[in-house]
């Protein structure tokens, strides 16, 4: 019989990172143990809009960018295994994206763009005014130009979770919800389980803190995890028959068709510590945003609001791979606006990782050592 307070590993956190992290050690024949306080999936992955999109959200070329890329490349194979393993659809869809310049001031962020990641070989068209209106007849007639990212795809991140979740447990992972982990236990200099919130102790020989803007918050850790929550305001606008194929994307809002007749979209960026509300003032510039995208939809029913907290790094990159100190203690966290991107990645290289893979030398740059006390 299985001691329940025993393990290989302990993941604290259940979203989309930890769920994959947990379905790829499982699979590598460990025992997994999923640390969560709430319901697995239902913070920052259930409230995003599921963009697969590198070259949207990157700002120049260099490793960031990289792991990006190599997030969306494995995207299709990773939604048919988990359609496979779980019978659920993740929605995986490869129209592209199609960033906009609205304003005179856009077409320098567009231009930029377009000259880093044509240089640099990067599947990118530049479109005029009237070519983009043909590819989007919704668009504004204000639109001055525009670059199309074929390759940029999306999901549903609402059925990612959920997926992800199923395939852990499928693969034998136990979940403990409703608890919360609240010490790292080490032995010496390697980290030996964490202790729970009313004292009970999971013992493991690896320790992984994937707990989003929350994976600092346990004692006994080495260093401080710099993950801080940023809050992002999204909504829901019906478009019935479907308004966009792509993802159309501008400087100031994002939209997002969804198959079943609704437009997303997003998102602010706010410093509100773990306070999470819709307000008139995100309501407002969501709205704005939208209208001057595509001024139609001005008349369409609002369907939903909602929001939620993304980890923030102060360098805007993920925090990934062992603590150069405690043996065993592995971070997966700080994915800001990506985690819906590279959760299928993060679950490979820090599962692999787990059960005995080499960590490659591409995965320095994202090391918690960057951050050095002052």
């Amino acid at each position: 019989m299985r001691d329940e307070r025993t393990a290989d590993v302990v993941i604290v956190g259940g979203g989309v990172i930890g769920c994959a992290i947990a379905r790829r050690a499982a699979r590598g024949g460990l025992s997994v143990v999923v640390v969560e306080r709430a319901t697995p999936g239902m913070e920052a992955s259930w409230a995003a809009a599921g963009m697969l999109s590198p070259l949207a959200e990157a700002n120049g070329p260099g490793p960031f960018l990289d792991l990006l890329v190599r997030g969306r490349e494995i995207y299709p194979d990773y939604a048919a295994a988990l359609r496979e393993e779980t019978g659920v659809d993740v929605c995986y869809a490869d129209a592209g994206t199609l960033f906009v310049a609205l304003r005179e001031e856009d077409d320098e962020e567009l231009c930029a763009r377009w000259r880093w990641q044509s240089a640099a070989g990067l599947a990118v068209e530049r479109l005029s005014a009237s070519e983009a209106r043909e590819a989007e007849p919704a668009l504004s007639p204000a639109v001055r130009m525009a670059l199309r990212f074929p390759g940029d795809h999306q999901v549903d991140n609402r059925a990612l979770g959920p997926a992800l979740w199923s395939a852990a447990a499928r693969a034998g992972v136990r979940f403990r919800l409703g608890e919360q982990a609240v010490r790292l236990l080490r032995a010496g200099n390697r980290a030996a389980g964490v202790e729970l919130a009313g004292g009970e102790r999971i013992h493991a020989g690896a320790v992984v803190l994937a707990g989003g803007a929350w994976a600092g918050m346990i004692e006994g850790l080495p260093r401080p995890v710099p993950v801080e929550p940023v809050h992002g305001q999204l909504l829901a606008l019906e478009a019935v028959p479907p308004m966009f194929r792509h993802v159309v994307d501008s400087p100031r809002c994002y939209l997002v068709p969804r198959a079943a007749g609704r437009v997303i979209a997003g998102a602010t960026v706010e410093s509100t510590g773990y306070r999470k509300a819709v307000t008139p003032w995100g309501v407002r510039r969501l709205i704005d945003g939208a209208v001057e995208i595509a001024p139609a939809l001005e008349h369409a029913p609002l369907a939903e609001t909602w929001s939620g907290l993304r980890p923030g790094t102060p360098d805007g990159f993920p925090i990934l791979g062992l603590d150069p100190e405690v043996e065993g203690l592995v971070y997966a966290t700080g994915h800001f606006r990506n985690g819906i991107l590279l959760a299928p990645l993060t679950g490979e290289t820090v599962g692999g990782l787990l059960c005995g893979e080499p960590w490659g030398a591409e995965m320095a740059p994202f090391g918690i050592e960057r951050f050095r006390e002052e």
